[in-house]
């Protein structure tokens, strides 16, 4: 990897993705309100190859990681995200729970490339838990604000969404490796044509006969939220975060995703009018503090023991 100063360009990079995919999940439960989960997969992902596929030349690489993200990004962490948002998960929630993708991208990068798992890896590991257990806790002792809003099935599907997110995060390091010229554009582009058509496979399956067809219905607002959620969300997102990646390491450029789930409370709290209860709180701090401890930790505990030692 190419290592270059982190400037202003980047910057507004970060805070791009940080206000794109922030406001991804309010985007999803609007158009969710015109289309089924898997209408919506198939839709997001044409609206992100189209026109551009007609301007953008194949990337020079092999066709496994093209197909293996597409699936794991694409039909994996969307498929999923999509069918929690639809039968319990909101907004909110779900934009703290998803960056738990952080967590598993460590144990996979620990299981899958031989990488080391530092204490404060373990640290956050353990918080993290404790945050998870305290969402668990929401269920099992509701306080009674807004518990319907979110279920036990949303919050295994959204944790395994995470888990697909993580698997496309090693799928890019490893064709990174493997690619001599690894143009983003042109990955993003053309991995994003491989959902197309397990979405509709899956419209087929499992959606009812009924809404097969209400999609020609749908209102404005839900066209406009599909297409935001392929232009915007899907090839301006996703390009501007794996560019960032390929030009500086993995521990610059992860902090900034802390912004996401602020972003995330925030719109869905204002816009959709979610509630967030006291033992979601409870799981929102947990996990907040475990990121902050993966990202920051090992730096942390390097400069606090040397402020001691020059004040000594």
């Amino acid at each position: 990897m190419n290592h270059t100063r982190f400037g202003a360009r980047d910057f507004t990079a970060a805070l791009c993705i940080i206000l794109i995919w922030g406001t991804n999940f309010v985007a999803m439960k609007l158009a969710l309100r015109g289309f089924t989960p898997f209408q919506l997969g198939a839709l997001r992902y044409a609206f992100a190859t189209l026109p551009l596929l007609l301007f953008i030349k194949p990337p020079k690489m092999h066709w496994k990681w093209l197909v293996s993200y597409g699936m794991l990004q694409g039909v994996g962490q969307f498929g999923l995200l999509f069918v929690a948002l639809n039968v319990g998960m909101t907004a909110a929630l779900a934009s703290v729970l998803l960056q738990t993708q952080v967590f598993f991208t460590a144990l996979f990068g620990f299981i899958l490339l031989n990488e080391g798992m530092g204490r404060s890896l373990k640290v956050g590991l353990v918080l993290a838990a404790l945050g998870l257990g305290c969402f668990a806790l929401n269920y099992l002792l509701p306080d009674g604000a807004a518990v319907a809003a979110s279920t036990p099935l949303g919050f295994v599907l959204c944790l395994a969404a995470a888990s697909m997110w993580a698997g496309s995060n090693i799928v890019v390091r490893k064709a990174q490796r493997a690619t001599a010229h690894f143009d983003v554009v042109a990955f993003m582009v053309w991995s994003s044509l491989v959902p197309i058509l397990p979405y509709i496979a899956l419209s087929a399956l499992f959606d009812a006969p009924a809404s097969r067809w209400e999609w020609l219905n749908a209102p404005l607002g839900s066209w406009s939220s599909a297409a935001y959620l392929g232009w915007i969300g899907t090839i301006l997102g996703y390009t501007l975060w794996t560019g960032l990646l390929t030009r500086h390491p993995v521990n610059r450029v992860a902090p900034f995703s802390l912004g996401v789930p602020i972003v995330g409370l925030a719109t869905g709290m204002i816009v959709l009018d979610e509630v967030v209860t006291r033992w979601q709180w409870s799981g929102i701090v947990l996990i907040v503090a475990s990121l902050i401890c993966v990202l920051f930790g090992d730096q942390l505990s390097r400069k606090i023991p040397a402020l001691f030692r020059a004040n000594a």
